[in-house]
């Protein structure tokens, strides 16, 4: 949950200080930047919400997250600008839903 509130922040700010600072879009806005963190949040998603499901058999927290990390992937596909970040934050949204959904069932 932690890390999907992060990735929010992340993406906030960088909206905020690239409106601000068109300076520093060259490195923020770099393909490989978001491909990389998209990769290492699927791989924080995949064992946190795996692990709970295989803790407590809850299987919709990880498949509402399966739906954030999806829309977070085709955020990638699309180009800079307003839909790219409504995406990202959709999928944000949905992950930090499954992560507290499984954090839930975790009690």
């Amino acid at each position: 949950m932690g890390l999907a509130g992060l990735c929010l922040l992340h993406c906030l700010t960088a909206s905020i200080l690239l409106a601000l600072l068109a300076s520093a879009g060259g490195i923020l806005l770099h393909p490989a930047i978001h491909e990389i963190g998209l990769f290492l949040a699927i791989i924080f998603a995949a064992l946190a919400l795996g692990k709970g499901v295989i803790d407590h058999r809850a299987v919709m927290p990880a498949a509402i997250g399966g739906l954030g990390i999806g829309a977070m992937a085709g955020a990638l596909a699309l180009p800079h600008g307003t839909s790219e970040i409504f995406a990202t934050m959709l999928g944000l949204a949905m992950l930090t839903i499954g992560h507290y959904l499984n954090h839930r069932a975790s009690k």
